[in-house]
């Protein structure tokens, strides 16, 4: 069941990829990821508020620490992304937030004693970050000071993404998934809200095409609701450093996505960098340890 969720959350998140691309062409960037978890949060609305014995966390260490994740998961990590995307390229930015995983084993040594750094654990996560940026060696020049500072962003943002999967890994087994992803949208949507209201305008003056719409329902739905759901339920039960392994993977089912549904080109290095991803997520991912996910 753990490898089935791992491997249906690689394609989740590698599928929202063109998702976006396609949202963005008639959604400006805040309001898209507004309105994409907004829904998502109604959608999980019913699940957890109507829920036998009440949807409320009731201590208040539960409540700090969903404010804290979302803010570090849904604030700060979403809106880098978004923002910087306005300066660089997609795929300097898929390398840059490849830099989750690398946050995730740090900190998982520093929250998780029972998840010790080791050799093999470095090993694969270099590997697989090395081929993440063999596929987009092209896009990865830097070239003045905005496209610095949004690089910066995106740093930050994957730590921010890393510390929130660690912390709830450390502190909120005993929260169910539902109630962790929606309780983190409440509380890390506010500032991205009043920030899109402020710069973007309403959303009754977007352009509200049939392409928009089945984007937003898609990235609530599923690349949300179903991606959230099921990537707190297998954190809960396998390694950290594991589960984040899926940001190495997603970048090169995107490229393979795109070029199989927008015709996208497809260069001959896609190969090598996808071999390296692939001997790093096996080295780690699938190995046949206690930690492993196929334990």
């Amino acid at each position: 069941m753990k490898i089935f969720v791992w491997l249906l959350l690689a394609l989740i998140w590698s599928s929202t990829w063109i998702f976006i691309k396609v949202g963005l062409a008639d959604l400006p960037p805040f309001g898209f990821v507004c309105l994409r978890f907004i829904l998502a949060a109604a959608v999980l609305s019913p699940f957890v508020l109507l829920r036998k014995g009440g949807g409320l966390p009731k201590a208040r260490a539960d409540w700090k620490l969903l404010g804290l994740t979302g803010i570090l998961q849904f604030t700060l990590n979403y809106s880098s992304v978004f923002w910087s995307e306005q300066y660089i390229t997609s795929g300097l930015a898929a390398v840059l937030q490849a830099m989750i995983v690398v946050f995730g084993l740090i900190l998982a040594w520093i929250f998780l004693p029972a998840e010790k750094i080791t050799a093999k654990k470095i090993a694969a996560v270099v590997v697989g970050v090395i081929g993440v940026a063999v596929i987009f060696v092209d896009q990865l020049a830097v070239r003045d000071t905005m496209a610095f500072a949004a690089c910066v962003a995106i740093v930050l943002g994957a730590y921010a993404a890393a510390q929130s999967s660690i912390l709830i890994k450390a502190k909120a087994s005993e929260i169910r998934p539902e109630a962790i992803v929606f309780w983190q949208m409440v509380c890390g949507l506010p500032p991205i809200i009043a920030y899109s209201l402020l710069t973007e305008g309403s959303p009754l003056n977007y352009r509200w095409s049939f392409a928009a719409v089945g984007s937003i329902a898609y990235l609530s739905i599923i690349g949300t609701v179903v991606a959230f759901y099921s990537y707190y339920w297998l954190l809960n039960r396998i390694e950290s450093t594991n589960a984040m392994m899926i940001s190495l993977v997603t970048p090169l089912v995107a490229v393979l996505i795109g070029w199989i549904v927008l015709r996208e080109t497809l260069p001959a290095r896609t190969g090598f960098g996808g071999i390296l991803i692939i001997a790093s997520v096996a080295l780690l991912v699938f190995r046949k340890k206690n930690t492993s996910i196929t334990k």
